[in-house]
């Protein structure tokens, strides 16, 4: 872990900040690309440690995964036999719930383990519907174990992902493989981040892939993947829009403006709905053709927002509201318990030790803004919470964040791009 002291703004930030490539969209390409029935490349891919361990637990169940360019970026992928392995989970929710279906298509036993964190993040869910599908499984949490045989049944599988869309996700994923395809139906409190599911029909879509969502058959919480092949697709990657509502926010907290280009007009992405909260509270928002760009004010109001489709914003935007002039109430994210750390215990515990009234409820946080010192700021290992902890820090000076290096999860070199964008002109 690298301790970093958060730079202190000392005038409102004005940049340009281009972002690399959705981790989302890319580990979700990576997976498609490697169940197709041919080689396909996918462009602009963000390389972090999760799309690396994405990379790696591929190439262990079979698949041929190269970069022919210096930084990565371009990764070609061509199908192989699937066999068992070792696979890496890291931290990554996308390799635990989206690899174990790839597993179980291969021949071979292969074994999940990862970080400390990861082992107490729910993973039951989806290890049950493959068991529901015939596949061998031993255990419910990192470790595990899953028996490949070469080929999945299929048929409908009942599920509660009100924990994770990626529940839902990862069966979708490799469904067309199966020999009857899927049918998924969700039993519980309502998914979050439903974004993320249907940026994995969207995908699949592309693929070939037949697909019945709840708004095409009128049946509610109910996913249908008809079989067939997966045809290779290239693929180029949207900018992570999760990943620049740090930067946005910092236009936001000091006054400043900040440019986020290629921010695309159309995307499945949920950090597209952060214009809309910068927008409640105060800020002003201008998207073009080119970019997106977000212009602060004075002071920041307070918001009572849903968070639940969204959750993964939930540390910026308690951030903002710490920094707010008013009180804001964060709902719809209990799920949030069960992240890379518990959120919500995390920041009650970060912002209250630096001076701010919070107050966890059962869904939520409810913010009371007050005067802000410096301090420790623990990041859990988690790269959302360091990012916050930056974003407070643009205005409270001597916020130590314990370990900045998590933010290689998802967004290598933050702290040189947070520091590019503090001395004005572009960042990337």
């Amino acid at each position: 872990m690298t301790s970093w002291i958060a730079p202190l703004a000392p005038q409102p930030v004005r940049a340009t900040v281009d972002l690399p490539g959705s981790k989302s969209i890319t580990n979700r390409a990576l997976i498609l690309a490697a169940l197709a029935n041919g080689p396909s490349t996918v462009t602009g891919a963000l390389r972090s440690r999760d799309t690396d361990l994405m990379i790696d637990a591929l190439r262990t169940l079979g698949a041929v995964v190269e970069s022919p360019d210096d930084d990565g970026t371009t990764v070609r992928v061509t199908p192989g036999p699937g066999r068992g392995g070792d696979v890496d989970c890291g931290l990554a929710g996308t390799v635990m719930r989206f690899v174990p279906p790839v597993a179980a298509l291969a021949t071979g036993r292969s074994r999940f383990d990862g970080d400390e964190h990861a082992r107490s993040r729910p993973q039951q869910t989806i290890l049950d519907a493959l068991r529901a599908l015939g596949v061998p499984v031993n255990g419910d949490r990192l470790p595990f174990v899953v028996d490949g045989t070469g080929r999945v049944r299929g048929g409908t599988v009942r599920l509660d992902a009100s924990g994770s869309s990626q529940f839902v996700s990862g069966l979708l994923l490799s469904a067309a493989r199966f020999d009857e395809g899927l049918v998924v139906e969700h039993v519980g409190p309502p998914v979050p981040s439903m974004p993320h599911i249907d940026m994995t029909v969207e995908m699949l879509r592309e693929s070939g892939i037949e697909v019945e969502t709840p708004e095409d058959s009128g049946v509610p919480n109910r996913w249908r993947v008809h079989p067939g092949a997966v045809a290779p697709v290239d693929r180029v990657v949207e900018p992570d829009l999760s990943n620049a509502t740090p930067f946005l926010a910092a236009a936001a907290v000091t006054g400043g403006e900040v440019t986020v280009p290629r921010w695309p007009a159309r995307t499945t992405q949920p950090g597209d709905a952060f214009r809309d909260i910068l927008t409640s509270m105060g800020a002003e928002v201008l998207l073009t053709a080119e970019s997106l760009t977000a212009r602060g004010p004075e002071k920041l109001e307070g918001v009572d927002v849903d968070l639940h489709d969204i959750g993964e914003l939930t540390p910026t935007v308690a951030a903002m509201a710490a920094l707010a002039g008013s009180p804001s109430r964060l709902r719809g994210i209990a799920h949030l318990r069960g992240h890379e750390t518990d959120r919500l215990a995390a920041l009650t515990a970060e912002l209250g030790a630096l001076g701010c009234g919070v107050e966890e409820t059962d869904d939520g946080l409810i913010i009371e803004p007050a005067p802000l010192h410096g301090g420790p700021w623990r990041a859990y290992a988690d790269h959302r919470m360091a990012t916050a902890g930056a974003v407070i820090g643009l205005v409270v000076p001597s916020v130590e964040v314990d370990d900045i290096d998590s933010t290689a999860k998802t967004l290598p070199g933050f702290a040189d791009l947070w520091s590019a964008m503090l001395a004005g002109g572009g960042a990337r």
